[in-house]
C-alpha cells in the first residue's frame, strides 16, 4: 500500500466535491474546499477516525475491498479513479516491479505493414519503442536519437520548443500534455519500485513547473483523443484519426495516426511515406 500517495489522492478527490453534489445540505461558510473527513467517513459508512488515517498515510492496515467500494461512492469516483484508488491501496492484481520495454515482434511487422498508417508503440512511461518510417517523417526521426531521448513526456515538458512552438506542430500541446501527467500518475501507482518510473517524475516535477501543478491534481483519467492536427513544413496541415490500442500483456500501446481515403489529409500522408524520415520536422 502506497499510504502517503493513497492519502494525497483521497485528500484530493474530496476537496473537489460540494456538500450539494452528495445530496448534503450547504451548510455554514466553510473554511476549506471540499467535504469535510467526517461527512466522507459517514457516508462510506466507515468511522471518522479511520477515515481521517487513511487521508493521514497513518493507517496501519490496507483497507478492505468493501470499505474503499464505500469511499469511492461517497467520494462519485469514476471507475477509473475507482481502479486507481484500488492499485494505490495494494488490492489490484500483483504486477511486475519494472514496465517492460520489448515489442512483441508480431506488432513490429504490423508496423511495417502499414504504409498509409503512422503507428509506434511507447512504454508505460511514453518512451517510443517501436515505429514506422511514416511516424518518423511526421513527427520525428527517432532511429537518429539515443533511446533516452525518445521519451514523448520529456519531449512535452522538458525540450526547449515547451516554451515556444507546438509540440510536432500539433494542434492540442496543452492536452497532450495533460494527458501524459494522467498516465504516469496510473503508470506510477502501478510501478512504485521502477527506478526509470521514479526517476522520470522526478525530474519532471523538477524541471517543469507546468508539470509539477498538474500533477498535484491528481487526475488520473483523461477523455479519448479522436482526432489530431499536426502542422508539418513539408506538406502543410494534417488532420488525422487517432486509434490508441493497449497491449496489456506488456502494458504499452499502438497508436495508429491515419486519414480518410481520398481526403487531402491521406494525400498529405502519402507523400509523407514517399519523402521517408528524411522529410522529419524535427532532427538531433
Amino acid at each position: 500500500m502506497n499510504k502517503q500517495e493513497l492519502g494525497a489522492f483521497l485528500r484530493s478527490r474530496r476537496e473537489r466535491l460540494r456538500p450539494q453534489d452528495v445530496g448534503l445540505p450547504p451548510g455554514p461558510r466553510r473554511r476549506t474546499p471540499g467535504l469535510r473527513r467526517e461527512e466522507v467517513a459517514v457516508l462510506a459508512h466507515i468511522s471518522t477516525e479511520y477515515y481521517i488515517r487513511l487521508e493521514q498515510g497513518r493507517a496501519a492496515s490496507r483497507p478492505s475491498g468493501d470499505v474503499l467500494a464505500g469511499i469511492a461512492g461517497a467520494l462519485l469516483l469514476t471507475d477509473a479513479e475507482s481502479d486507481h484508488l484500488h492499485v494505490l491501496a495494494g488490492t489490484a492484481p500483483n504486477r511486475v516491479a519494472l514496465h517492460r520495454r520489448d515489442v512483441r515482434p508480431s506488432i513490429l511487422a504490423l508496423l511495417e505493414r502499414l504504409p498509409q498508417t503512422a503507428g509506434f508503440v511507447v512504454s508505460a512511461t511514453f518512451e517510443v519503442l517501436a515505429w514506422n518510417d511514416l511516424t518518423a517523417a511526421l513527427m520525428e526521426d527517432f532511429a537518429a536519437l539515443a533511446p533516452e531521448d525518445r521519451n514523448l513526456a520529456r519531449r512535452a515538458f522538458l525540450a526547449p520548443q515547451h516554451a515556444g512552438a507546438p509540440l510536432y506542430g500539433i494542434s492540442d500541446a496543452a492536452e497532450f500534455r495533460h494527458h501524459v501527467v494522467l498516465q504516469l500518475r496510473a503508470t506510477l501507482a502501478r510501478y512504485p519500485a521502477d527506478p526509470a518510473v521514479t526517476g522520470l517524475v522526478d525530474d519532471l516535477r523538477g524541471g517543469s513547473a507546468d508539470f509539477a501543478r498538474l500533477w498535484e491534481r491528481h487526475d488520473v483519467q483523461a477523455a479519448p483523443t479522436l482526432t489530431k492536427s499536426f502542422r508539418h513544413p513539408a506538406v502543410g496541415e494534417i488532420t488525422v484519426d487517432c486509434d490508441t490500442l493497449a497491449l496489456t500483456d506488456r502494458d504499452q500501446h499502438l497508436v495508429l495516426y491515419s486519414a480518410p481515403l481520398g481526403s487531402p489529409s491521406a494525400e498529405a500522408l502519402a507523400l509523407l511515406s514517399v519523402l521517408g524520415p528524411s522529410a522529419a520536422p524535427y532532427h538531433p
